[in-house]
């Protein structure tokens, strides 16, 4: 829309002819008829006249004119001016909005999907510990790697005899014996103990085995949604845009 059929959309919605809107706007039928076809500009001064006589701010009176129109036709005007360095520095923060915002869902997304592939919030790693049974008080953490050794060495000093060596190993594998085997997201280090019943257990660490945490795949799906949207805010902004500037 150019400046005349601006003017004349104003008049048609008031529903007045040219003779009653030139005088609303002090001015003569003739001249008004040459802006509303466009084939005289008005002055600085006639379109300050043109705001006063039609009650419009500056922004309402120019909402609607083509770019090109306020860049080349309108320029002359300081309002004018005013308007379309507003126009643009609004479009440029709308711009900056849309553009942090695809930012953030890009770092937030690809943050989401990061702690579902190390395991940050639910761990990938399943850690198999073992305990051969309970250490009583007063005896070592290693009772049941050394005992059998320690038998050894007093049956060697002659402390004890071959069979009574064997039926003690015997009885000490019998009754004291109480594997235990288990398994926890939680990494204790290569030996933790724990308090049991009558004294406590020592756990080392057999083996680690990777699994993928239902927490960590909802993480992932999650992250790939905000990230993927991040691109979709982009393109909808960019379409915005062209759509905007081809009805300007």
């Amino acid at each position: 829309m150019n400046f005349g059929e601006k003017l004349r959309q104003i008049r048609t919605q008031r529903g007045l002819t040219q003779p009653q809107f030139a005088e609303q706007l002090g001015i003569e039928q003739s001249y008004l008829s040459k802006l509303e076809n466009d084939k005289s500009v008005p002055s600085a001064e006639m379109f300050t006249a043109i705001l006063a006589g039609t009650g419009m701010d500056a922004a309402t009176f120019l909402d609607g004119i083509d770019k090109e129109t306020l860049a080349t036709t309108l320029r002359h005007i300081p309002a004018v001016t005013r308007f379309s360095d507003h126009a643009v520095t609004v479009q440029v923060h709308h711009y900056q909005r849309w553009l942090y915002g695809c930012a953030l869902a890009w770092i937030v997304g690809f943050a989401l999907m990061l702690a579902a592939n190390d395991g940050i919030f639910y761990s990938n790693k399943v850690y198999r510990y073992f305990s051969p049974g309970v250490i009583l008080a007063g005896e070592s953490e290693l009772v049941f790697d050394k005992y059998e050794q320690i038998l050894n060495l007093r049956q060697l000093a002659k402390i004890i005899t071959p069979e009574e060596f064997a039926g003690q190993l015997a009885d000490f594998k019998a009754n004291r014996a109480r594997p235990l085997t288990v398994e926890t997201t939680a990494y204790r280090g290569s030996a933790y103990l724990e308090p049991a019943e009558n004294g406590r257990r020592r756990f080392e660490l057999l083996n680690e085995k990777h699994i993928e945490a239902p927490g960590n795949r909802v993480l992932q799906f999650l992250g790939a949604i905000v990230l993927a949207s991040g691109f979709v805010g982009l393109f909808i902004e960019w379409r915005l845009r062209r759509m905007k500037n081809k009805t300007h």
